[in-house]
């Protein structure tokens, strides 16, 4: 599969979880964790989303122009059904060319209201959207900020390249039904998968700043 680099970010609780067992949105760190998501974010041509977490966590998927971005990143969000609210603020916020993914829709699926606000709709796997933004797109990075299904869905997928996380030790959700950042708690991986740290930033809040590259793994 040719597909672009793929980068996660995430904020955890020092149990590791995302969110709570009810979805509330990730509001649980420090302003020095969104300024390192919006650094991040400059490093992508696209960002992906979950739609339950656009929703959540009440997305644009911008960089403020305070931070003089070379460019707005394409911003797609991922729904099985290819349901989407336009009224949602995503839809009414400058920024990137929007991608809607809907990777189960039905039959009679209808696009056309998503396409009169100038979205792009696509209905394919995420193997074929992956595709799709890499040889049509020129995305040769692309950021996922959630949620932990669609992380999965990347994982099982062996498309998974740098994971960015703020390990809050100030904070612990619990629960089991709380997701992590491959979703609720269940079954194994298909195969594990090998990271090497390659940042550590202990702050003076509780919090750190943690980032890992996948292992290059022998020919």
């Amino acid at each position: 599969m040719t597909r672009p680099t793929v980068l996660i970010n995430f904020a955890i609780t020092a149990d590791g979880k995302i969110s709570t067992v009810n979805r509330d949105p990730s509001q649980f760190t420090s302003a020095q964790d969104h300024q390192r998501l919006l650094e991040i974010r400059k490093r992508a041509d696209a960002l992906l989303v979950g739609r339950g977490t656009l929703e959540a966590d009440n997305m644009s998927m911008t960089i403020p122009p305070e931070l003089k971005p070379s460019h707005q990143p394409l911003r797609c969000i991922a729904s099985r059904m290819g349901d989407f609210d336009l009224g949602h603020r995503v839809f009414h916020t400058s920024g990137g060319a929007i991608h809607l993914l809907a990777t189960s829709a039905p039959d009679n699926y209808d696009s056309s209201s998503y396409e009169a606000v100038g979205a792009a709709v696509h209905r394919c796997s995420l193997t074929e959207f992956l595709e799709l933004l890499a040889a049509d797109h020129q995305v040769e990075t692309l950021l996922c900020e959630g949620g932990g299904t669609l992380v999965r869905a990347l994982v099982e997928l062996d498309a998974l390249d740098e994971i960015h996380l703020t390990w809050a030790g100030h904070t612990i959700f619990g629960g089991a039904e709380s997701p992590t950042i491959t979703g609720p708690l269940g079954d194994y991986l298909p195969a594990s998968l090998e990271f090497e740290l390659t940042h550590f930033e202990p702050l003076d809040n509780g919090e750190c700043f943690l980032s890992y590259t996948r292992k290059k793994t022998s020919a």
